[in-house]
């Protein structure tokens, strides 16, 4: 019996999800509880499992496109099966009208014809985003090109291929081709009945220049949500910052002393991983940094759960080391290497994304000496790590060059008064100052 694939909902706030990529492909076999494709929502990648046995007959959804939760993605049955019915159920994810059962058929059959080749499209042009764009980028008219991906829809390397192919029937000397590359100049754009020469370059980059218009991306899913939380944060609570010099001279002796028996155990020991442990037994100490409001009761948490913000590209994600106050260093550093590079590999799973209690983010390896971090709601604190800077301060009554860090605090001053986050910072910088104060 045919089975609609559709987009899962995979979160109380999910309302579309993009598909990052198919683990089969048309006309594949497919067995109950196989990985049949990739969905990307809410900066998590999450597997889809097939829910039937048969042949995945068609797919309605390609990799990189987004669709609404409930929507059609692909349709498995039995290999003979007549699918034209579900078809005509599933038009709202298509891109193709299906007015009836006739057409639905037309377009079975027209599908059907890609295990001979690729076929071109006419009427209705089913295509990427990406590729739409190119084909503007390249005033290259679509219906021009030949589409390779499911259903004959055209993707972005079809539009590239189609450019490149044409771009060798340019008449164009050496010197004009290699300024138009040097310029980013598409040699497509210039119209001109014979050779196109330097000079010909030198005017489109000119005409470029004065009509270059601003531009306008889409937002990403992962920017929407940051988005949203930051704005969501900013809103709910106030927030105050408090920063506090630390000497760092013991706390780097401290990691190089314990980074060989680190690696001994197959693990690198990192500052965050120390300051993780620091900020468990501070929030273990001080409860109240360690909260959060929860209708209107104020819960105080009994691990700390510690996020550490991972940049990744066009966002960042927090990921969260779980009852950190209970391990080891050695198995802080395991498992945040492990979720970092779960993180940039799109991996996590939604409990390591969720039920954090604190968050730590560094922006030291970018210089920064100070900055207001915006807390993660529903913690009720956020500890910004600053870069470390040798500079001369005053020890024993004498000046001595030292390493020197700020942290910076910020917390919820409905949950914090500003005595406890002192004290609580004062209690980090005590034991960056003395690391082996951990061993108590």
């Amino acid at each position: 019996m045919a089975t609609l694939v559709t987009m899962p909902k995979l979160g109380l706030t999910m309302t579309e999800g993009v598909v990052s990529r198919w683990h089969k492909k048309e006309g594949d076999a497919v067995e109950k509880g196989d990985l049949l494709l990739e969905v990307s929502t809410d900066k998590i990648t999450n597997e889809v499992e097939a829910g039937d046995s048969g042949v995945l007959r068609r797919i309605l959804a390609a990799e990189g496109e987004v669709a609404q939760v409930g929507q059609v993605l692909a349709i498995i049955a039995g290999a003979d099966e007549d699918i034209s019915e579900l078809l005509g159920q599933a038009n709202s994810g298509t891109g193709v009208e299906y007015s009836d059962t006739a057409k639905a058929e037309q377009e079975l059959s027209y599908r059907q014809k890609q295990d001979s080749g690729p076929v071109q499209r006419k009427g209705f042009i089913k295509a990427s985003p990406a590729a739409k764009k190119c084909a503007r980028d390249n005033d290259i008219d679509l219906s021009l090109v030949t589409g390779t991906g499911p259903g004959g829809r055209i993707v972005e390397k079809d539009v590239q291929a189609f450019v490149e192919n044409n771009r060798k029937k340019i008449k164009v000397s050496p010197a004009a081709a290699r300024m138009a590359e040097d310029t980013g100049v598409s040699l497509e754009t210039i119209r001109k009945d014979g050779r196109i020469m330097k000079e010909d370059v030198a005017a489109a980059v000119k005409s470029s220049a004065l009509q270059a218009e601003d531009r306008r991306i889409a937002a990403t899913a992962m920017r929407q949500v940051i988005a949203d939380r930051m704005t969501r944060s900013w809103h709910t609570a106030p927030m105050v910052t408090l920063n506090i010099e630390t000497d760092v001279s013991e706390l780097k002796a401290f990691r190089e002393r314990l980074r060989g028996a680190c690696e001994a155990r197959g693990v690198k020991l990192s500052y965050n991983d120390i300051f993780i442990k620091m900020c468990a037994r501070g929030l273990m100490e001080y409860p109240m940094l360690n909260a959060g409001y929860e209708g209107d009761k104020i819960v105080l948490h009994a691990n700390a759960n510690i996020g550490l913000a991972v940049a990744l590209e066009g966002g960042l994600i927090v990921p969260n080391v779980k009852a950190a106050q209970r391990k080891t260093l050695t198995e802080i550093a395991a498992e945040t290497d492990d979720l970092v590079e779960k993180a940039q590999n799109g991996r996590l799973t939604k409990d390591e994304m969720t039920g954090g209690t604190f968050t730590i983010t560094n922006l030291g390896m970018f210089g920064i000496t100070s900055f207001s971090p915006i807390i993660n709601q529903p913690e009720s604190a956020i500890l910004g790590i600053n870069a470390m800077i040798d500079r001369p301060v005053l020890v024993n009554g004498e000046i001595a060059v030292r390493p020197v860090m700020n942290l910076s605090l910020t917390f919820d001053h409905r949950i914090v008064d500003g005595a406890d986050a002192a004290r609580f910072l004062a209690r980090i910088k005590e034991l960056v100052e003395n690391p082996l104060l951990l061993l108590l």
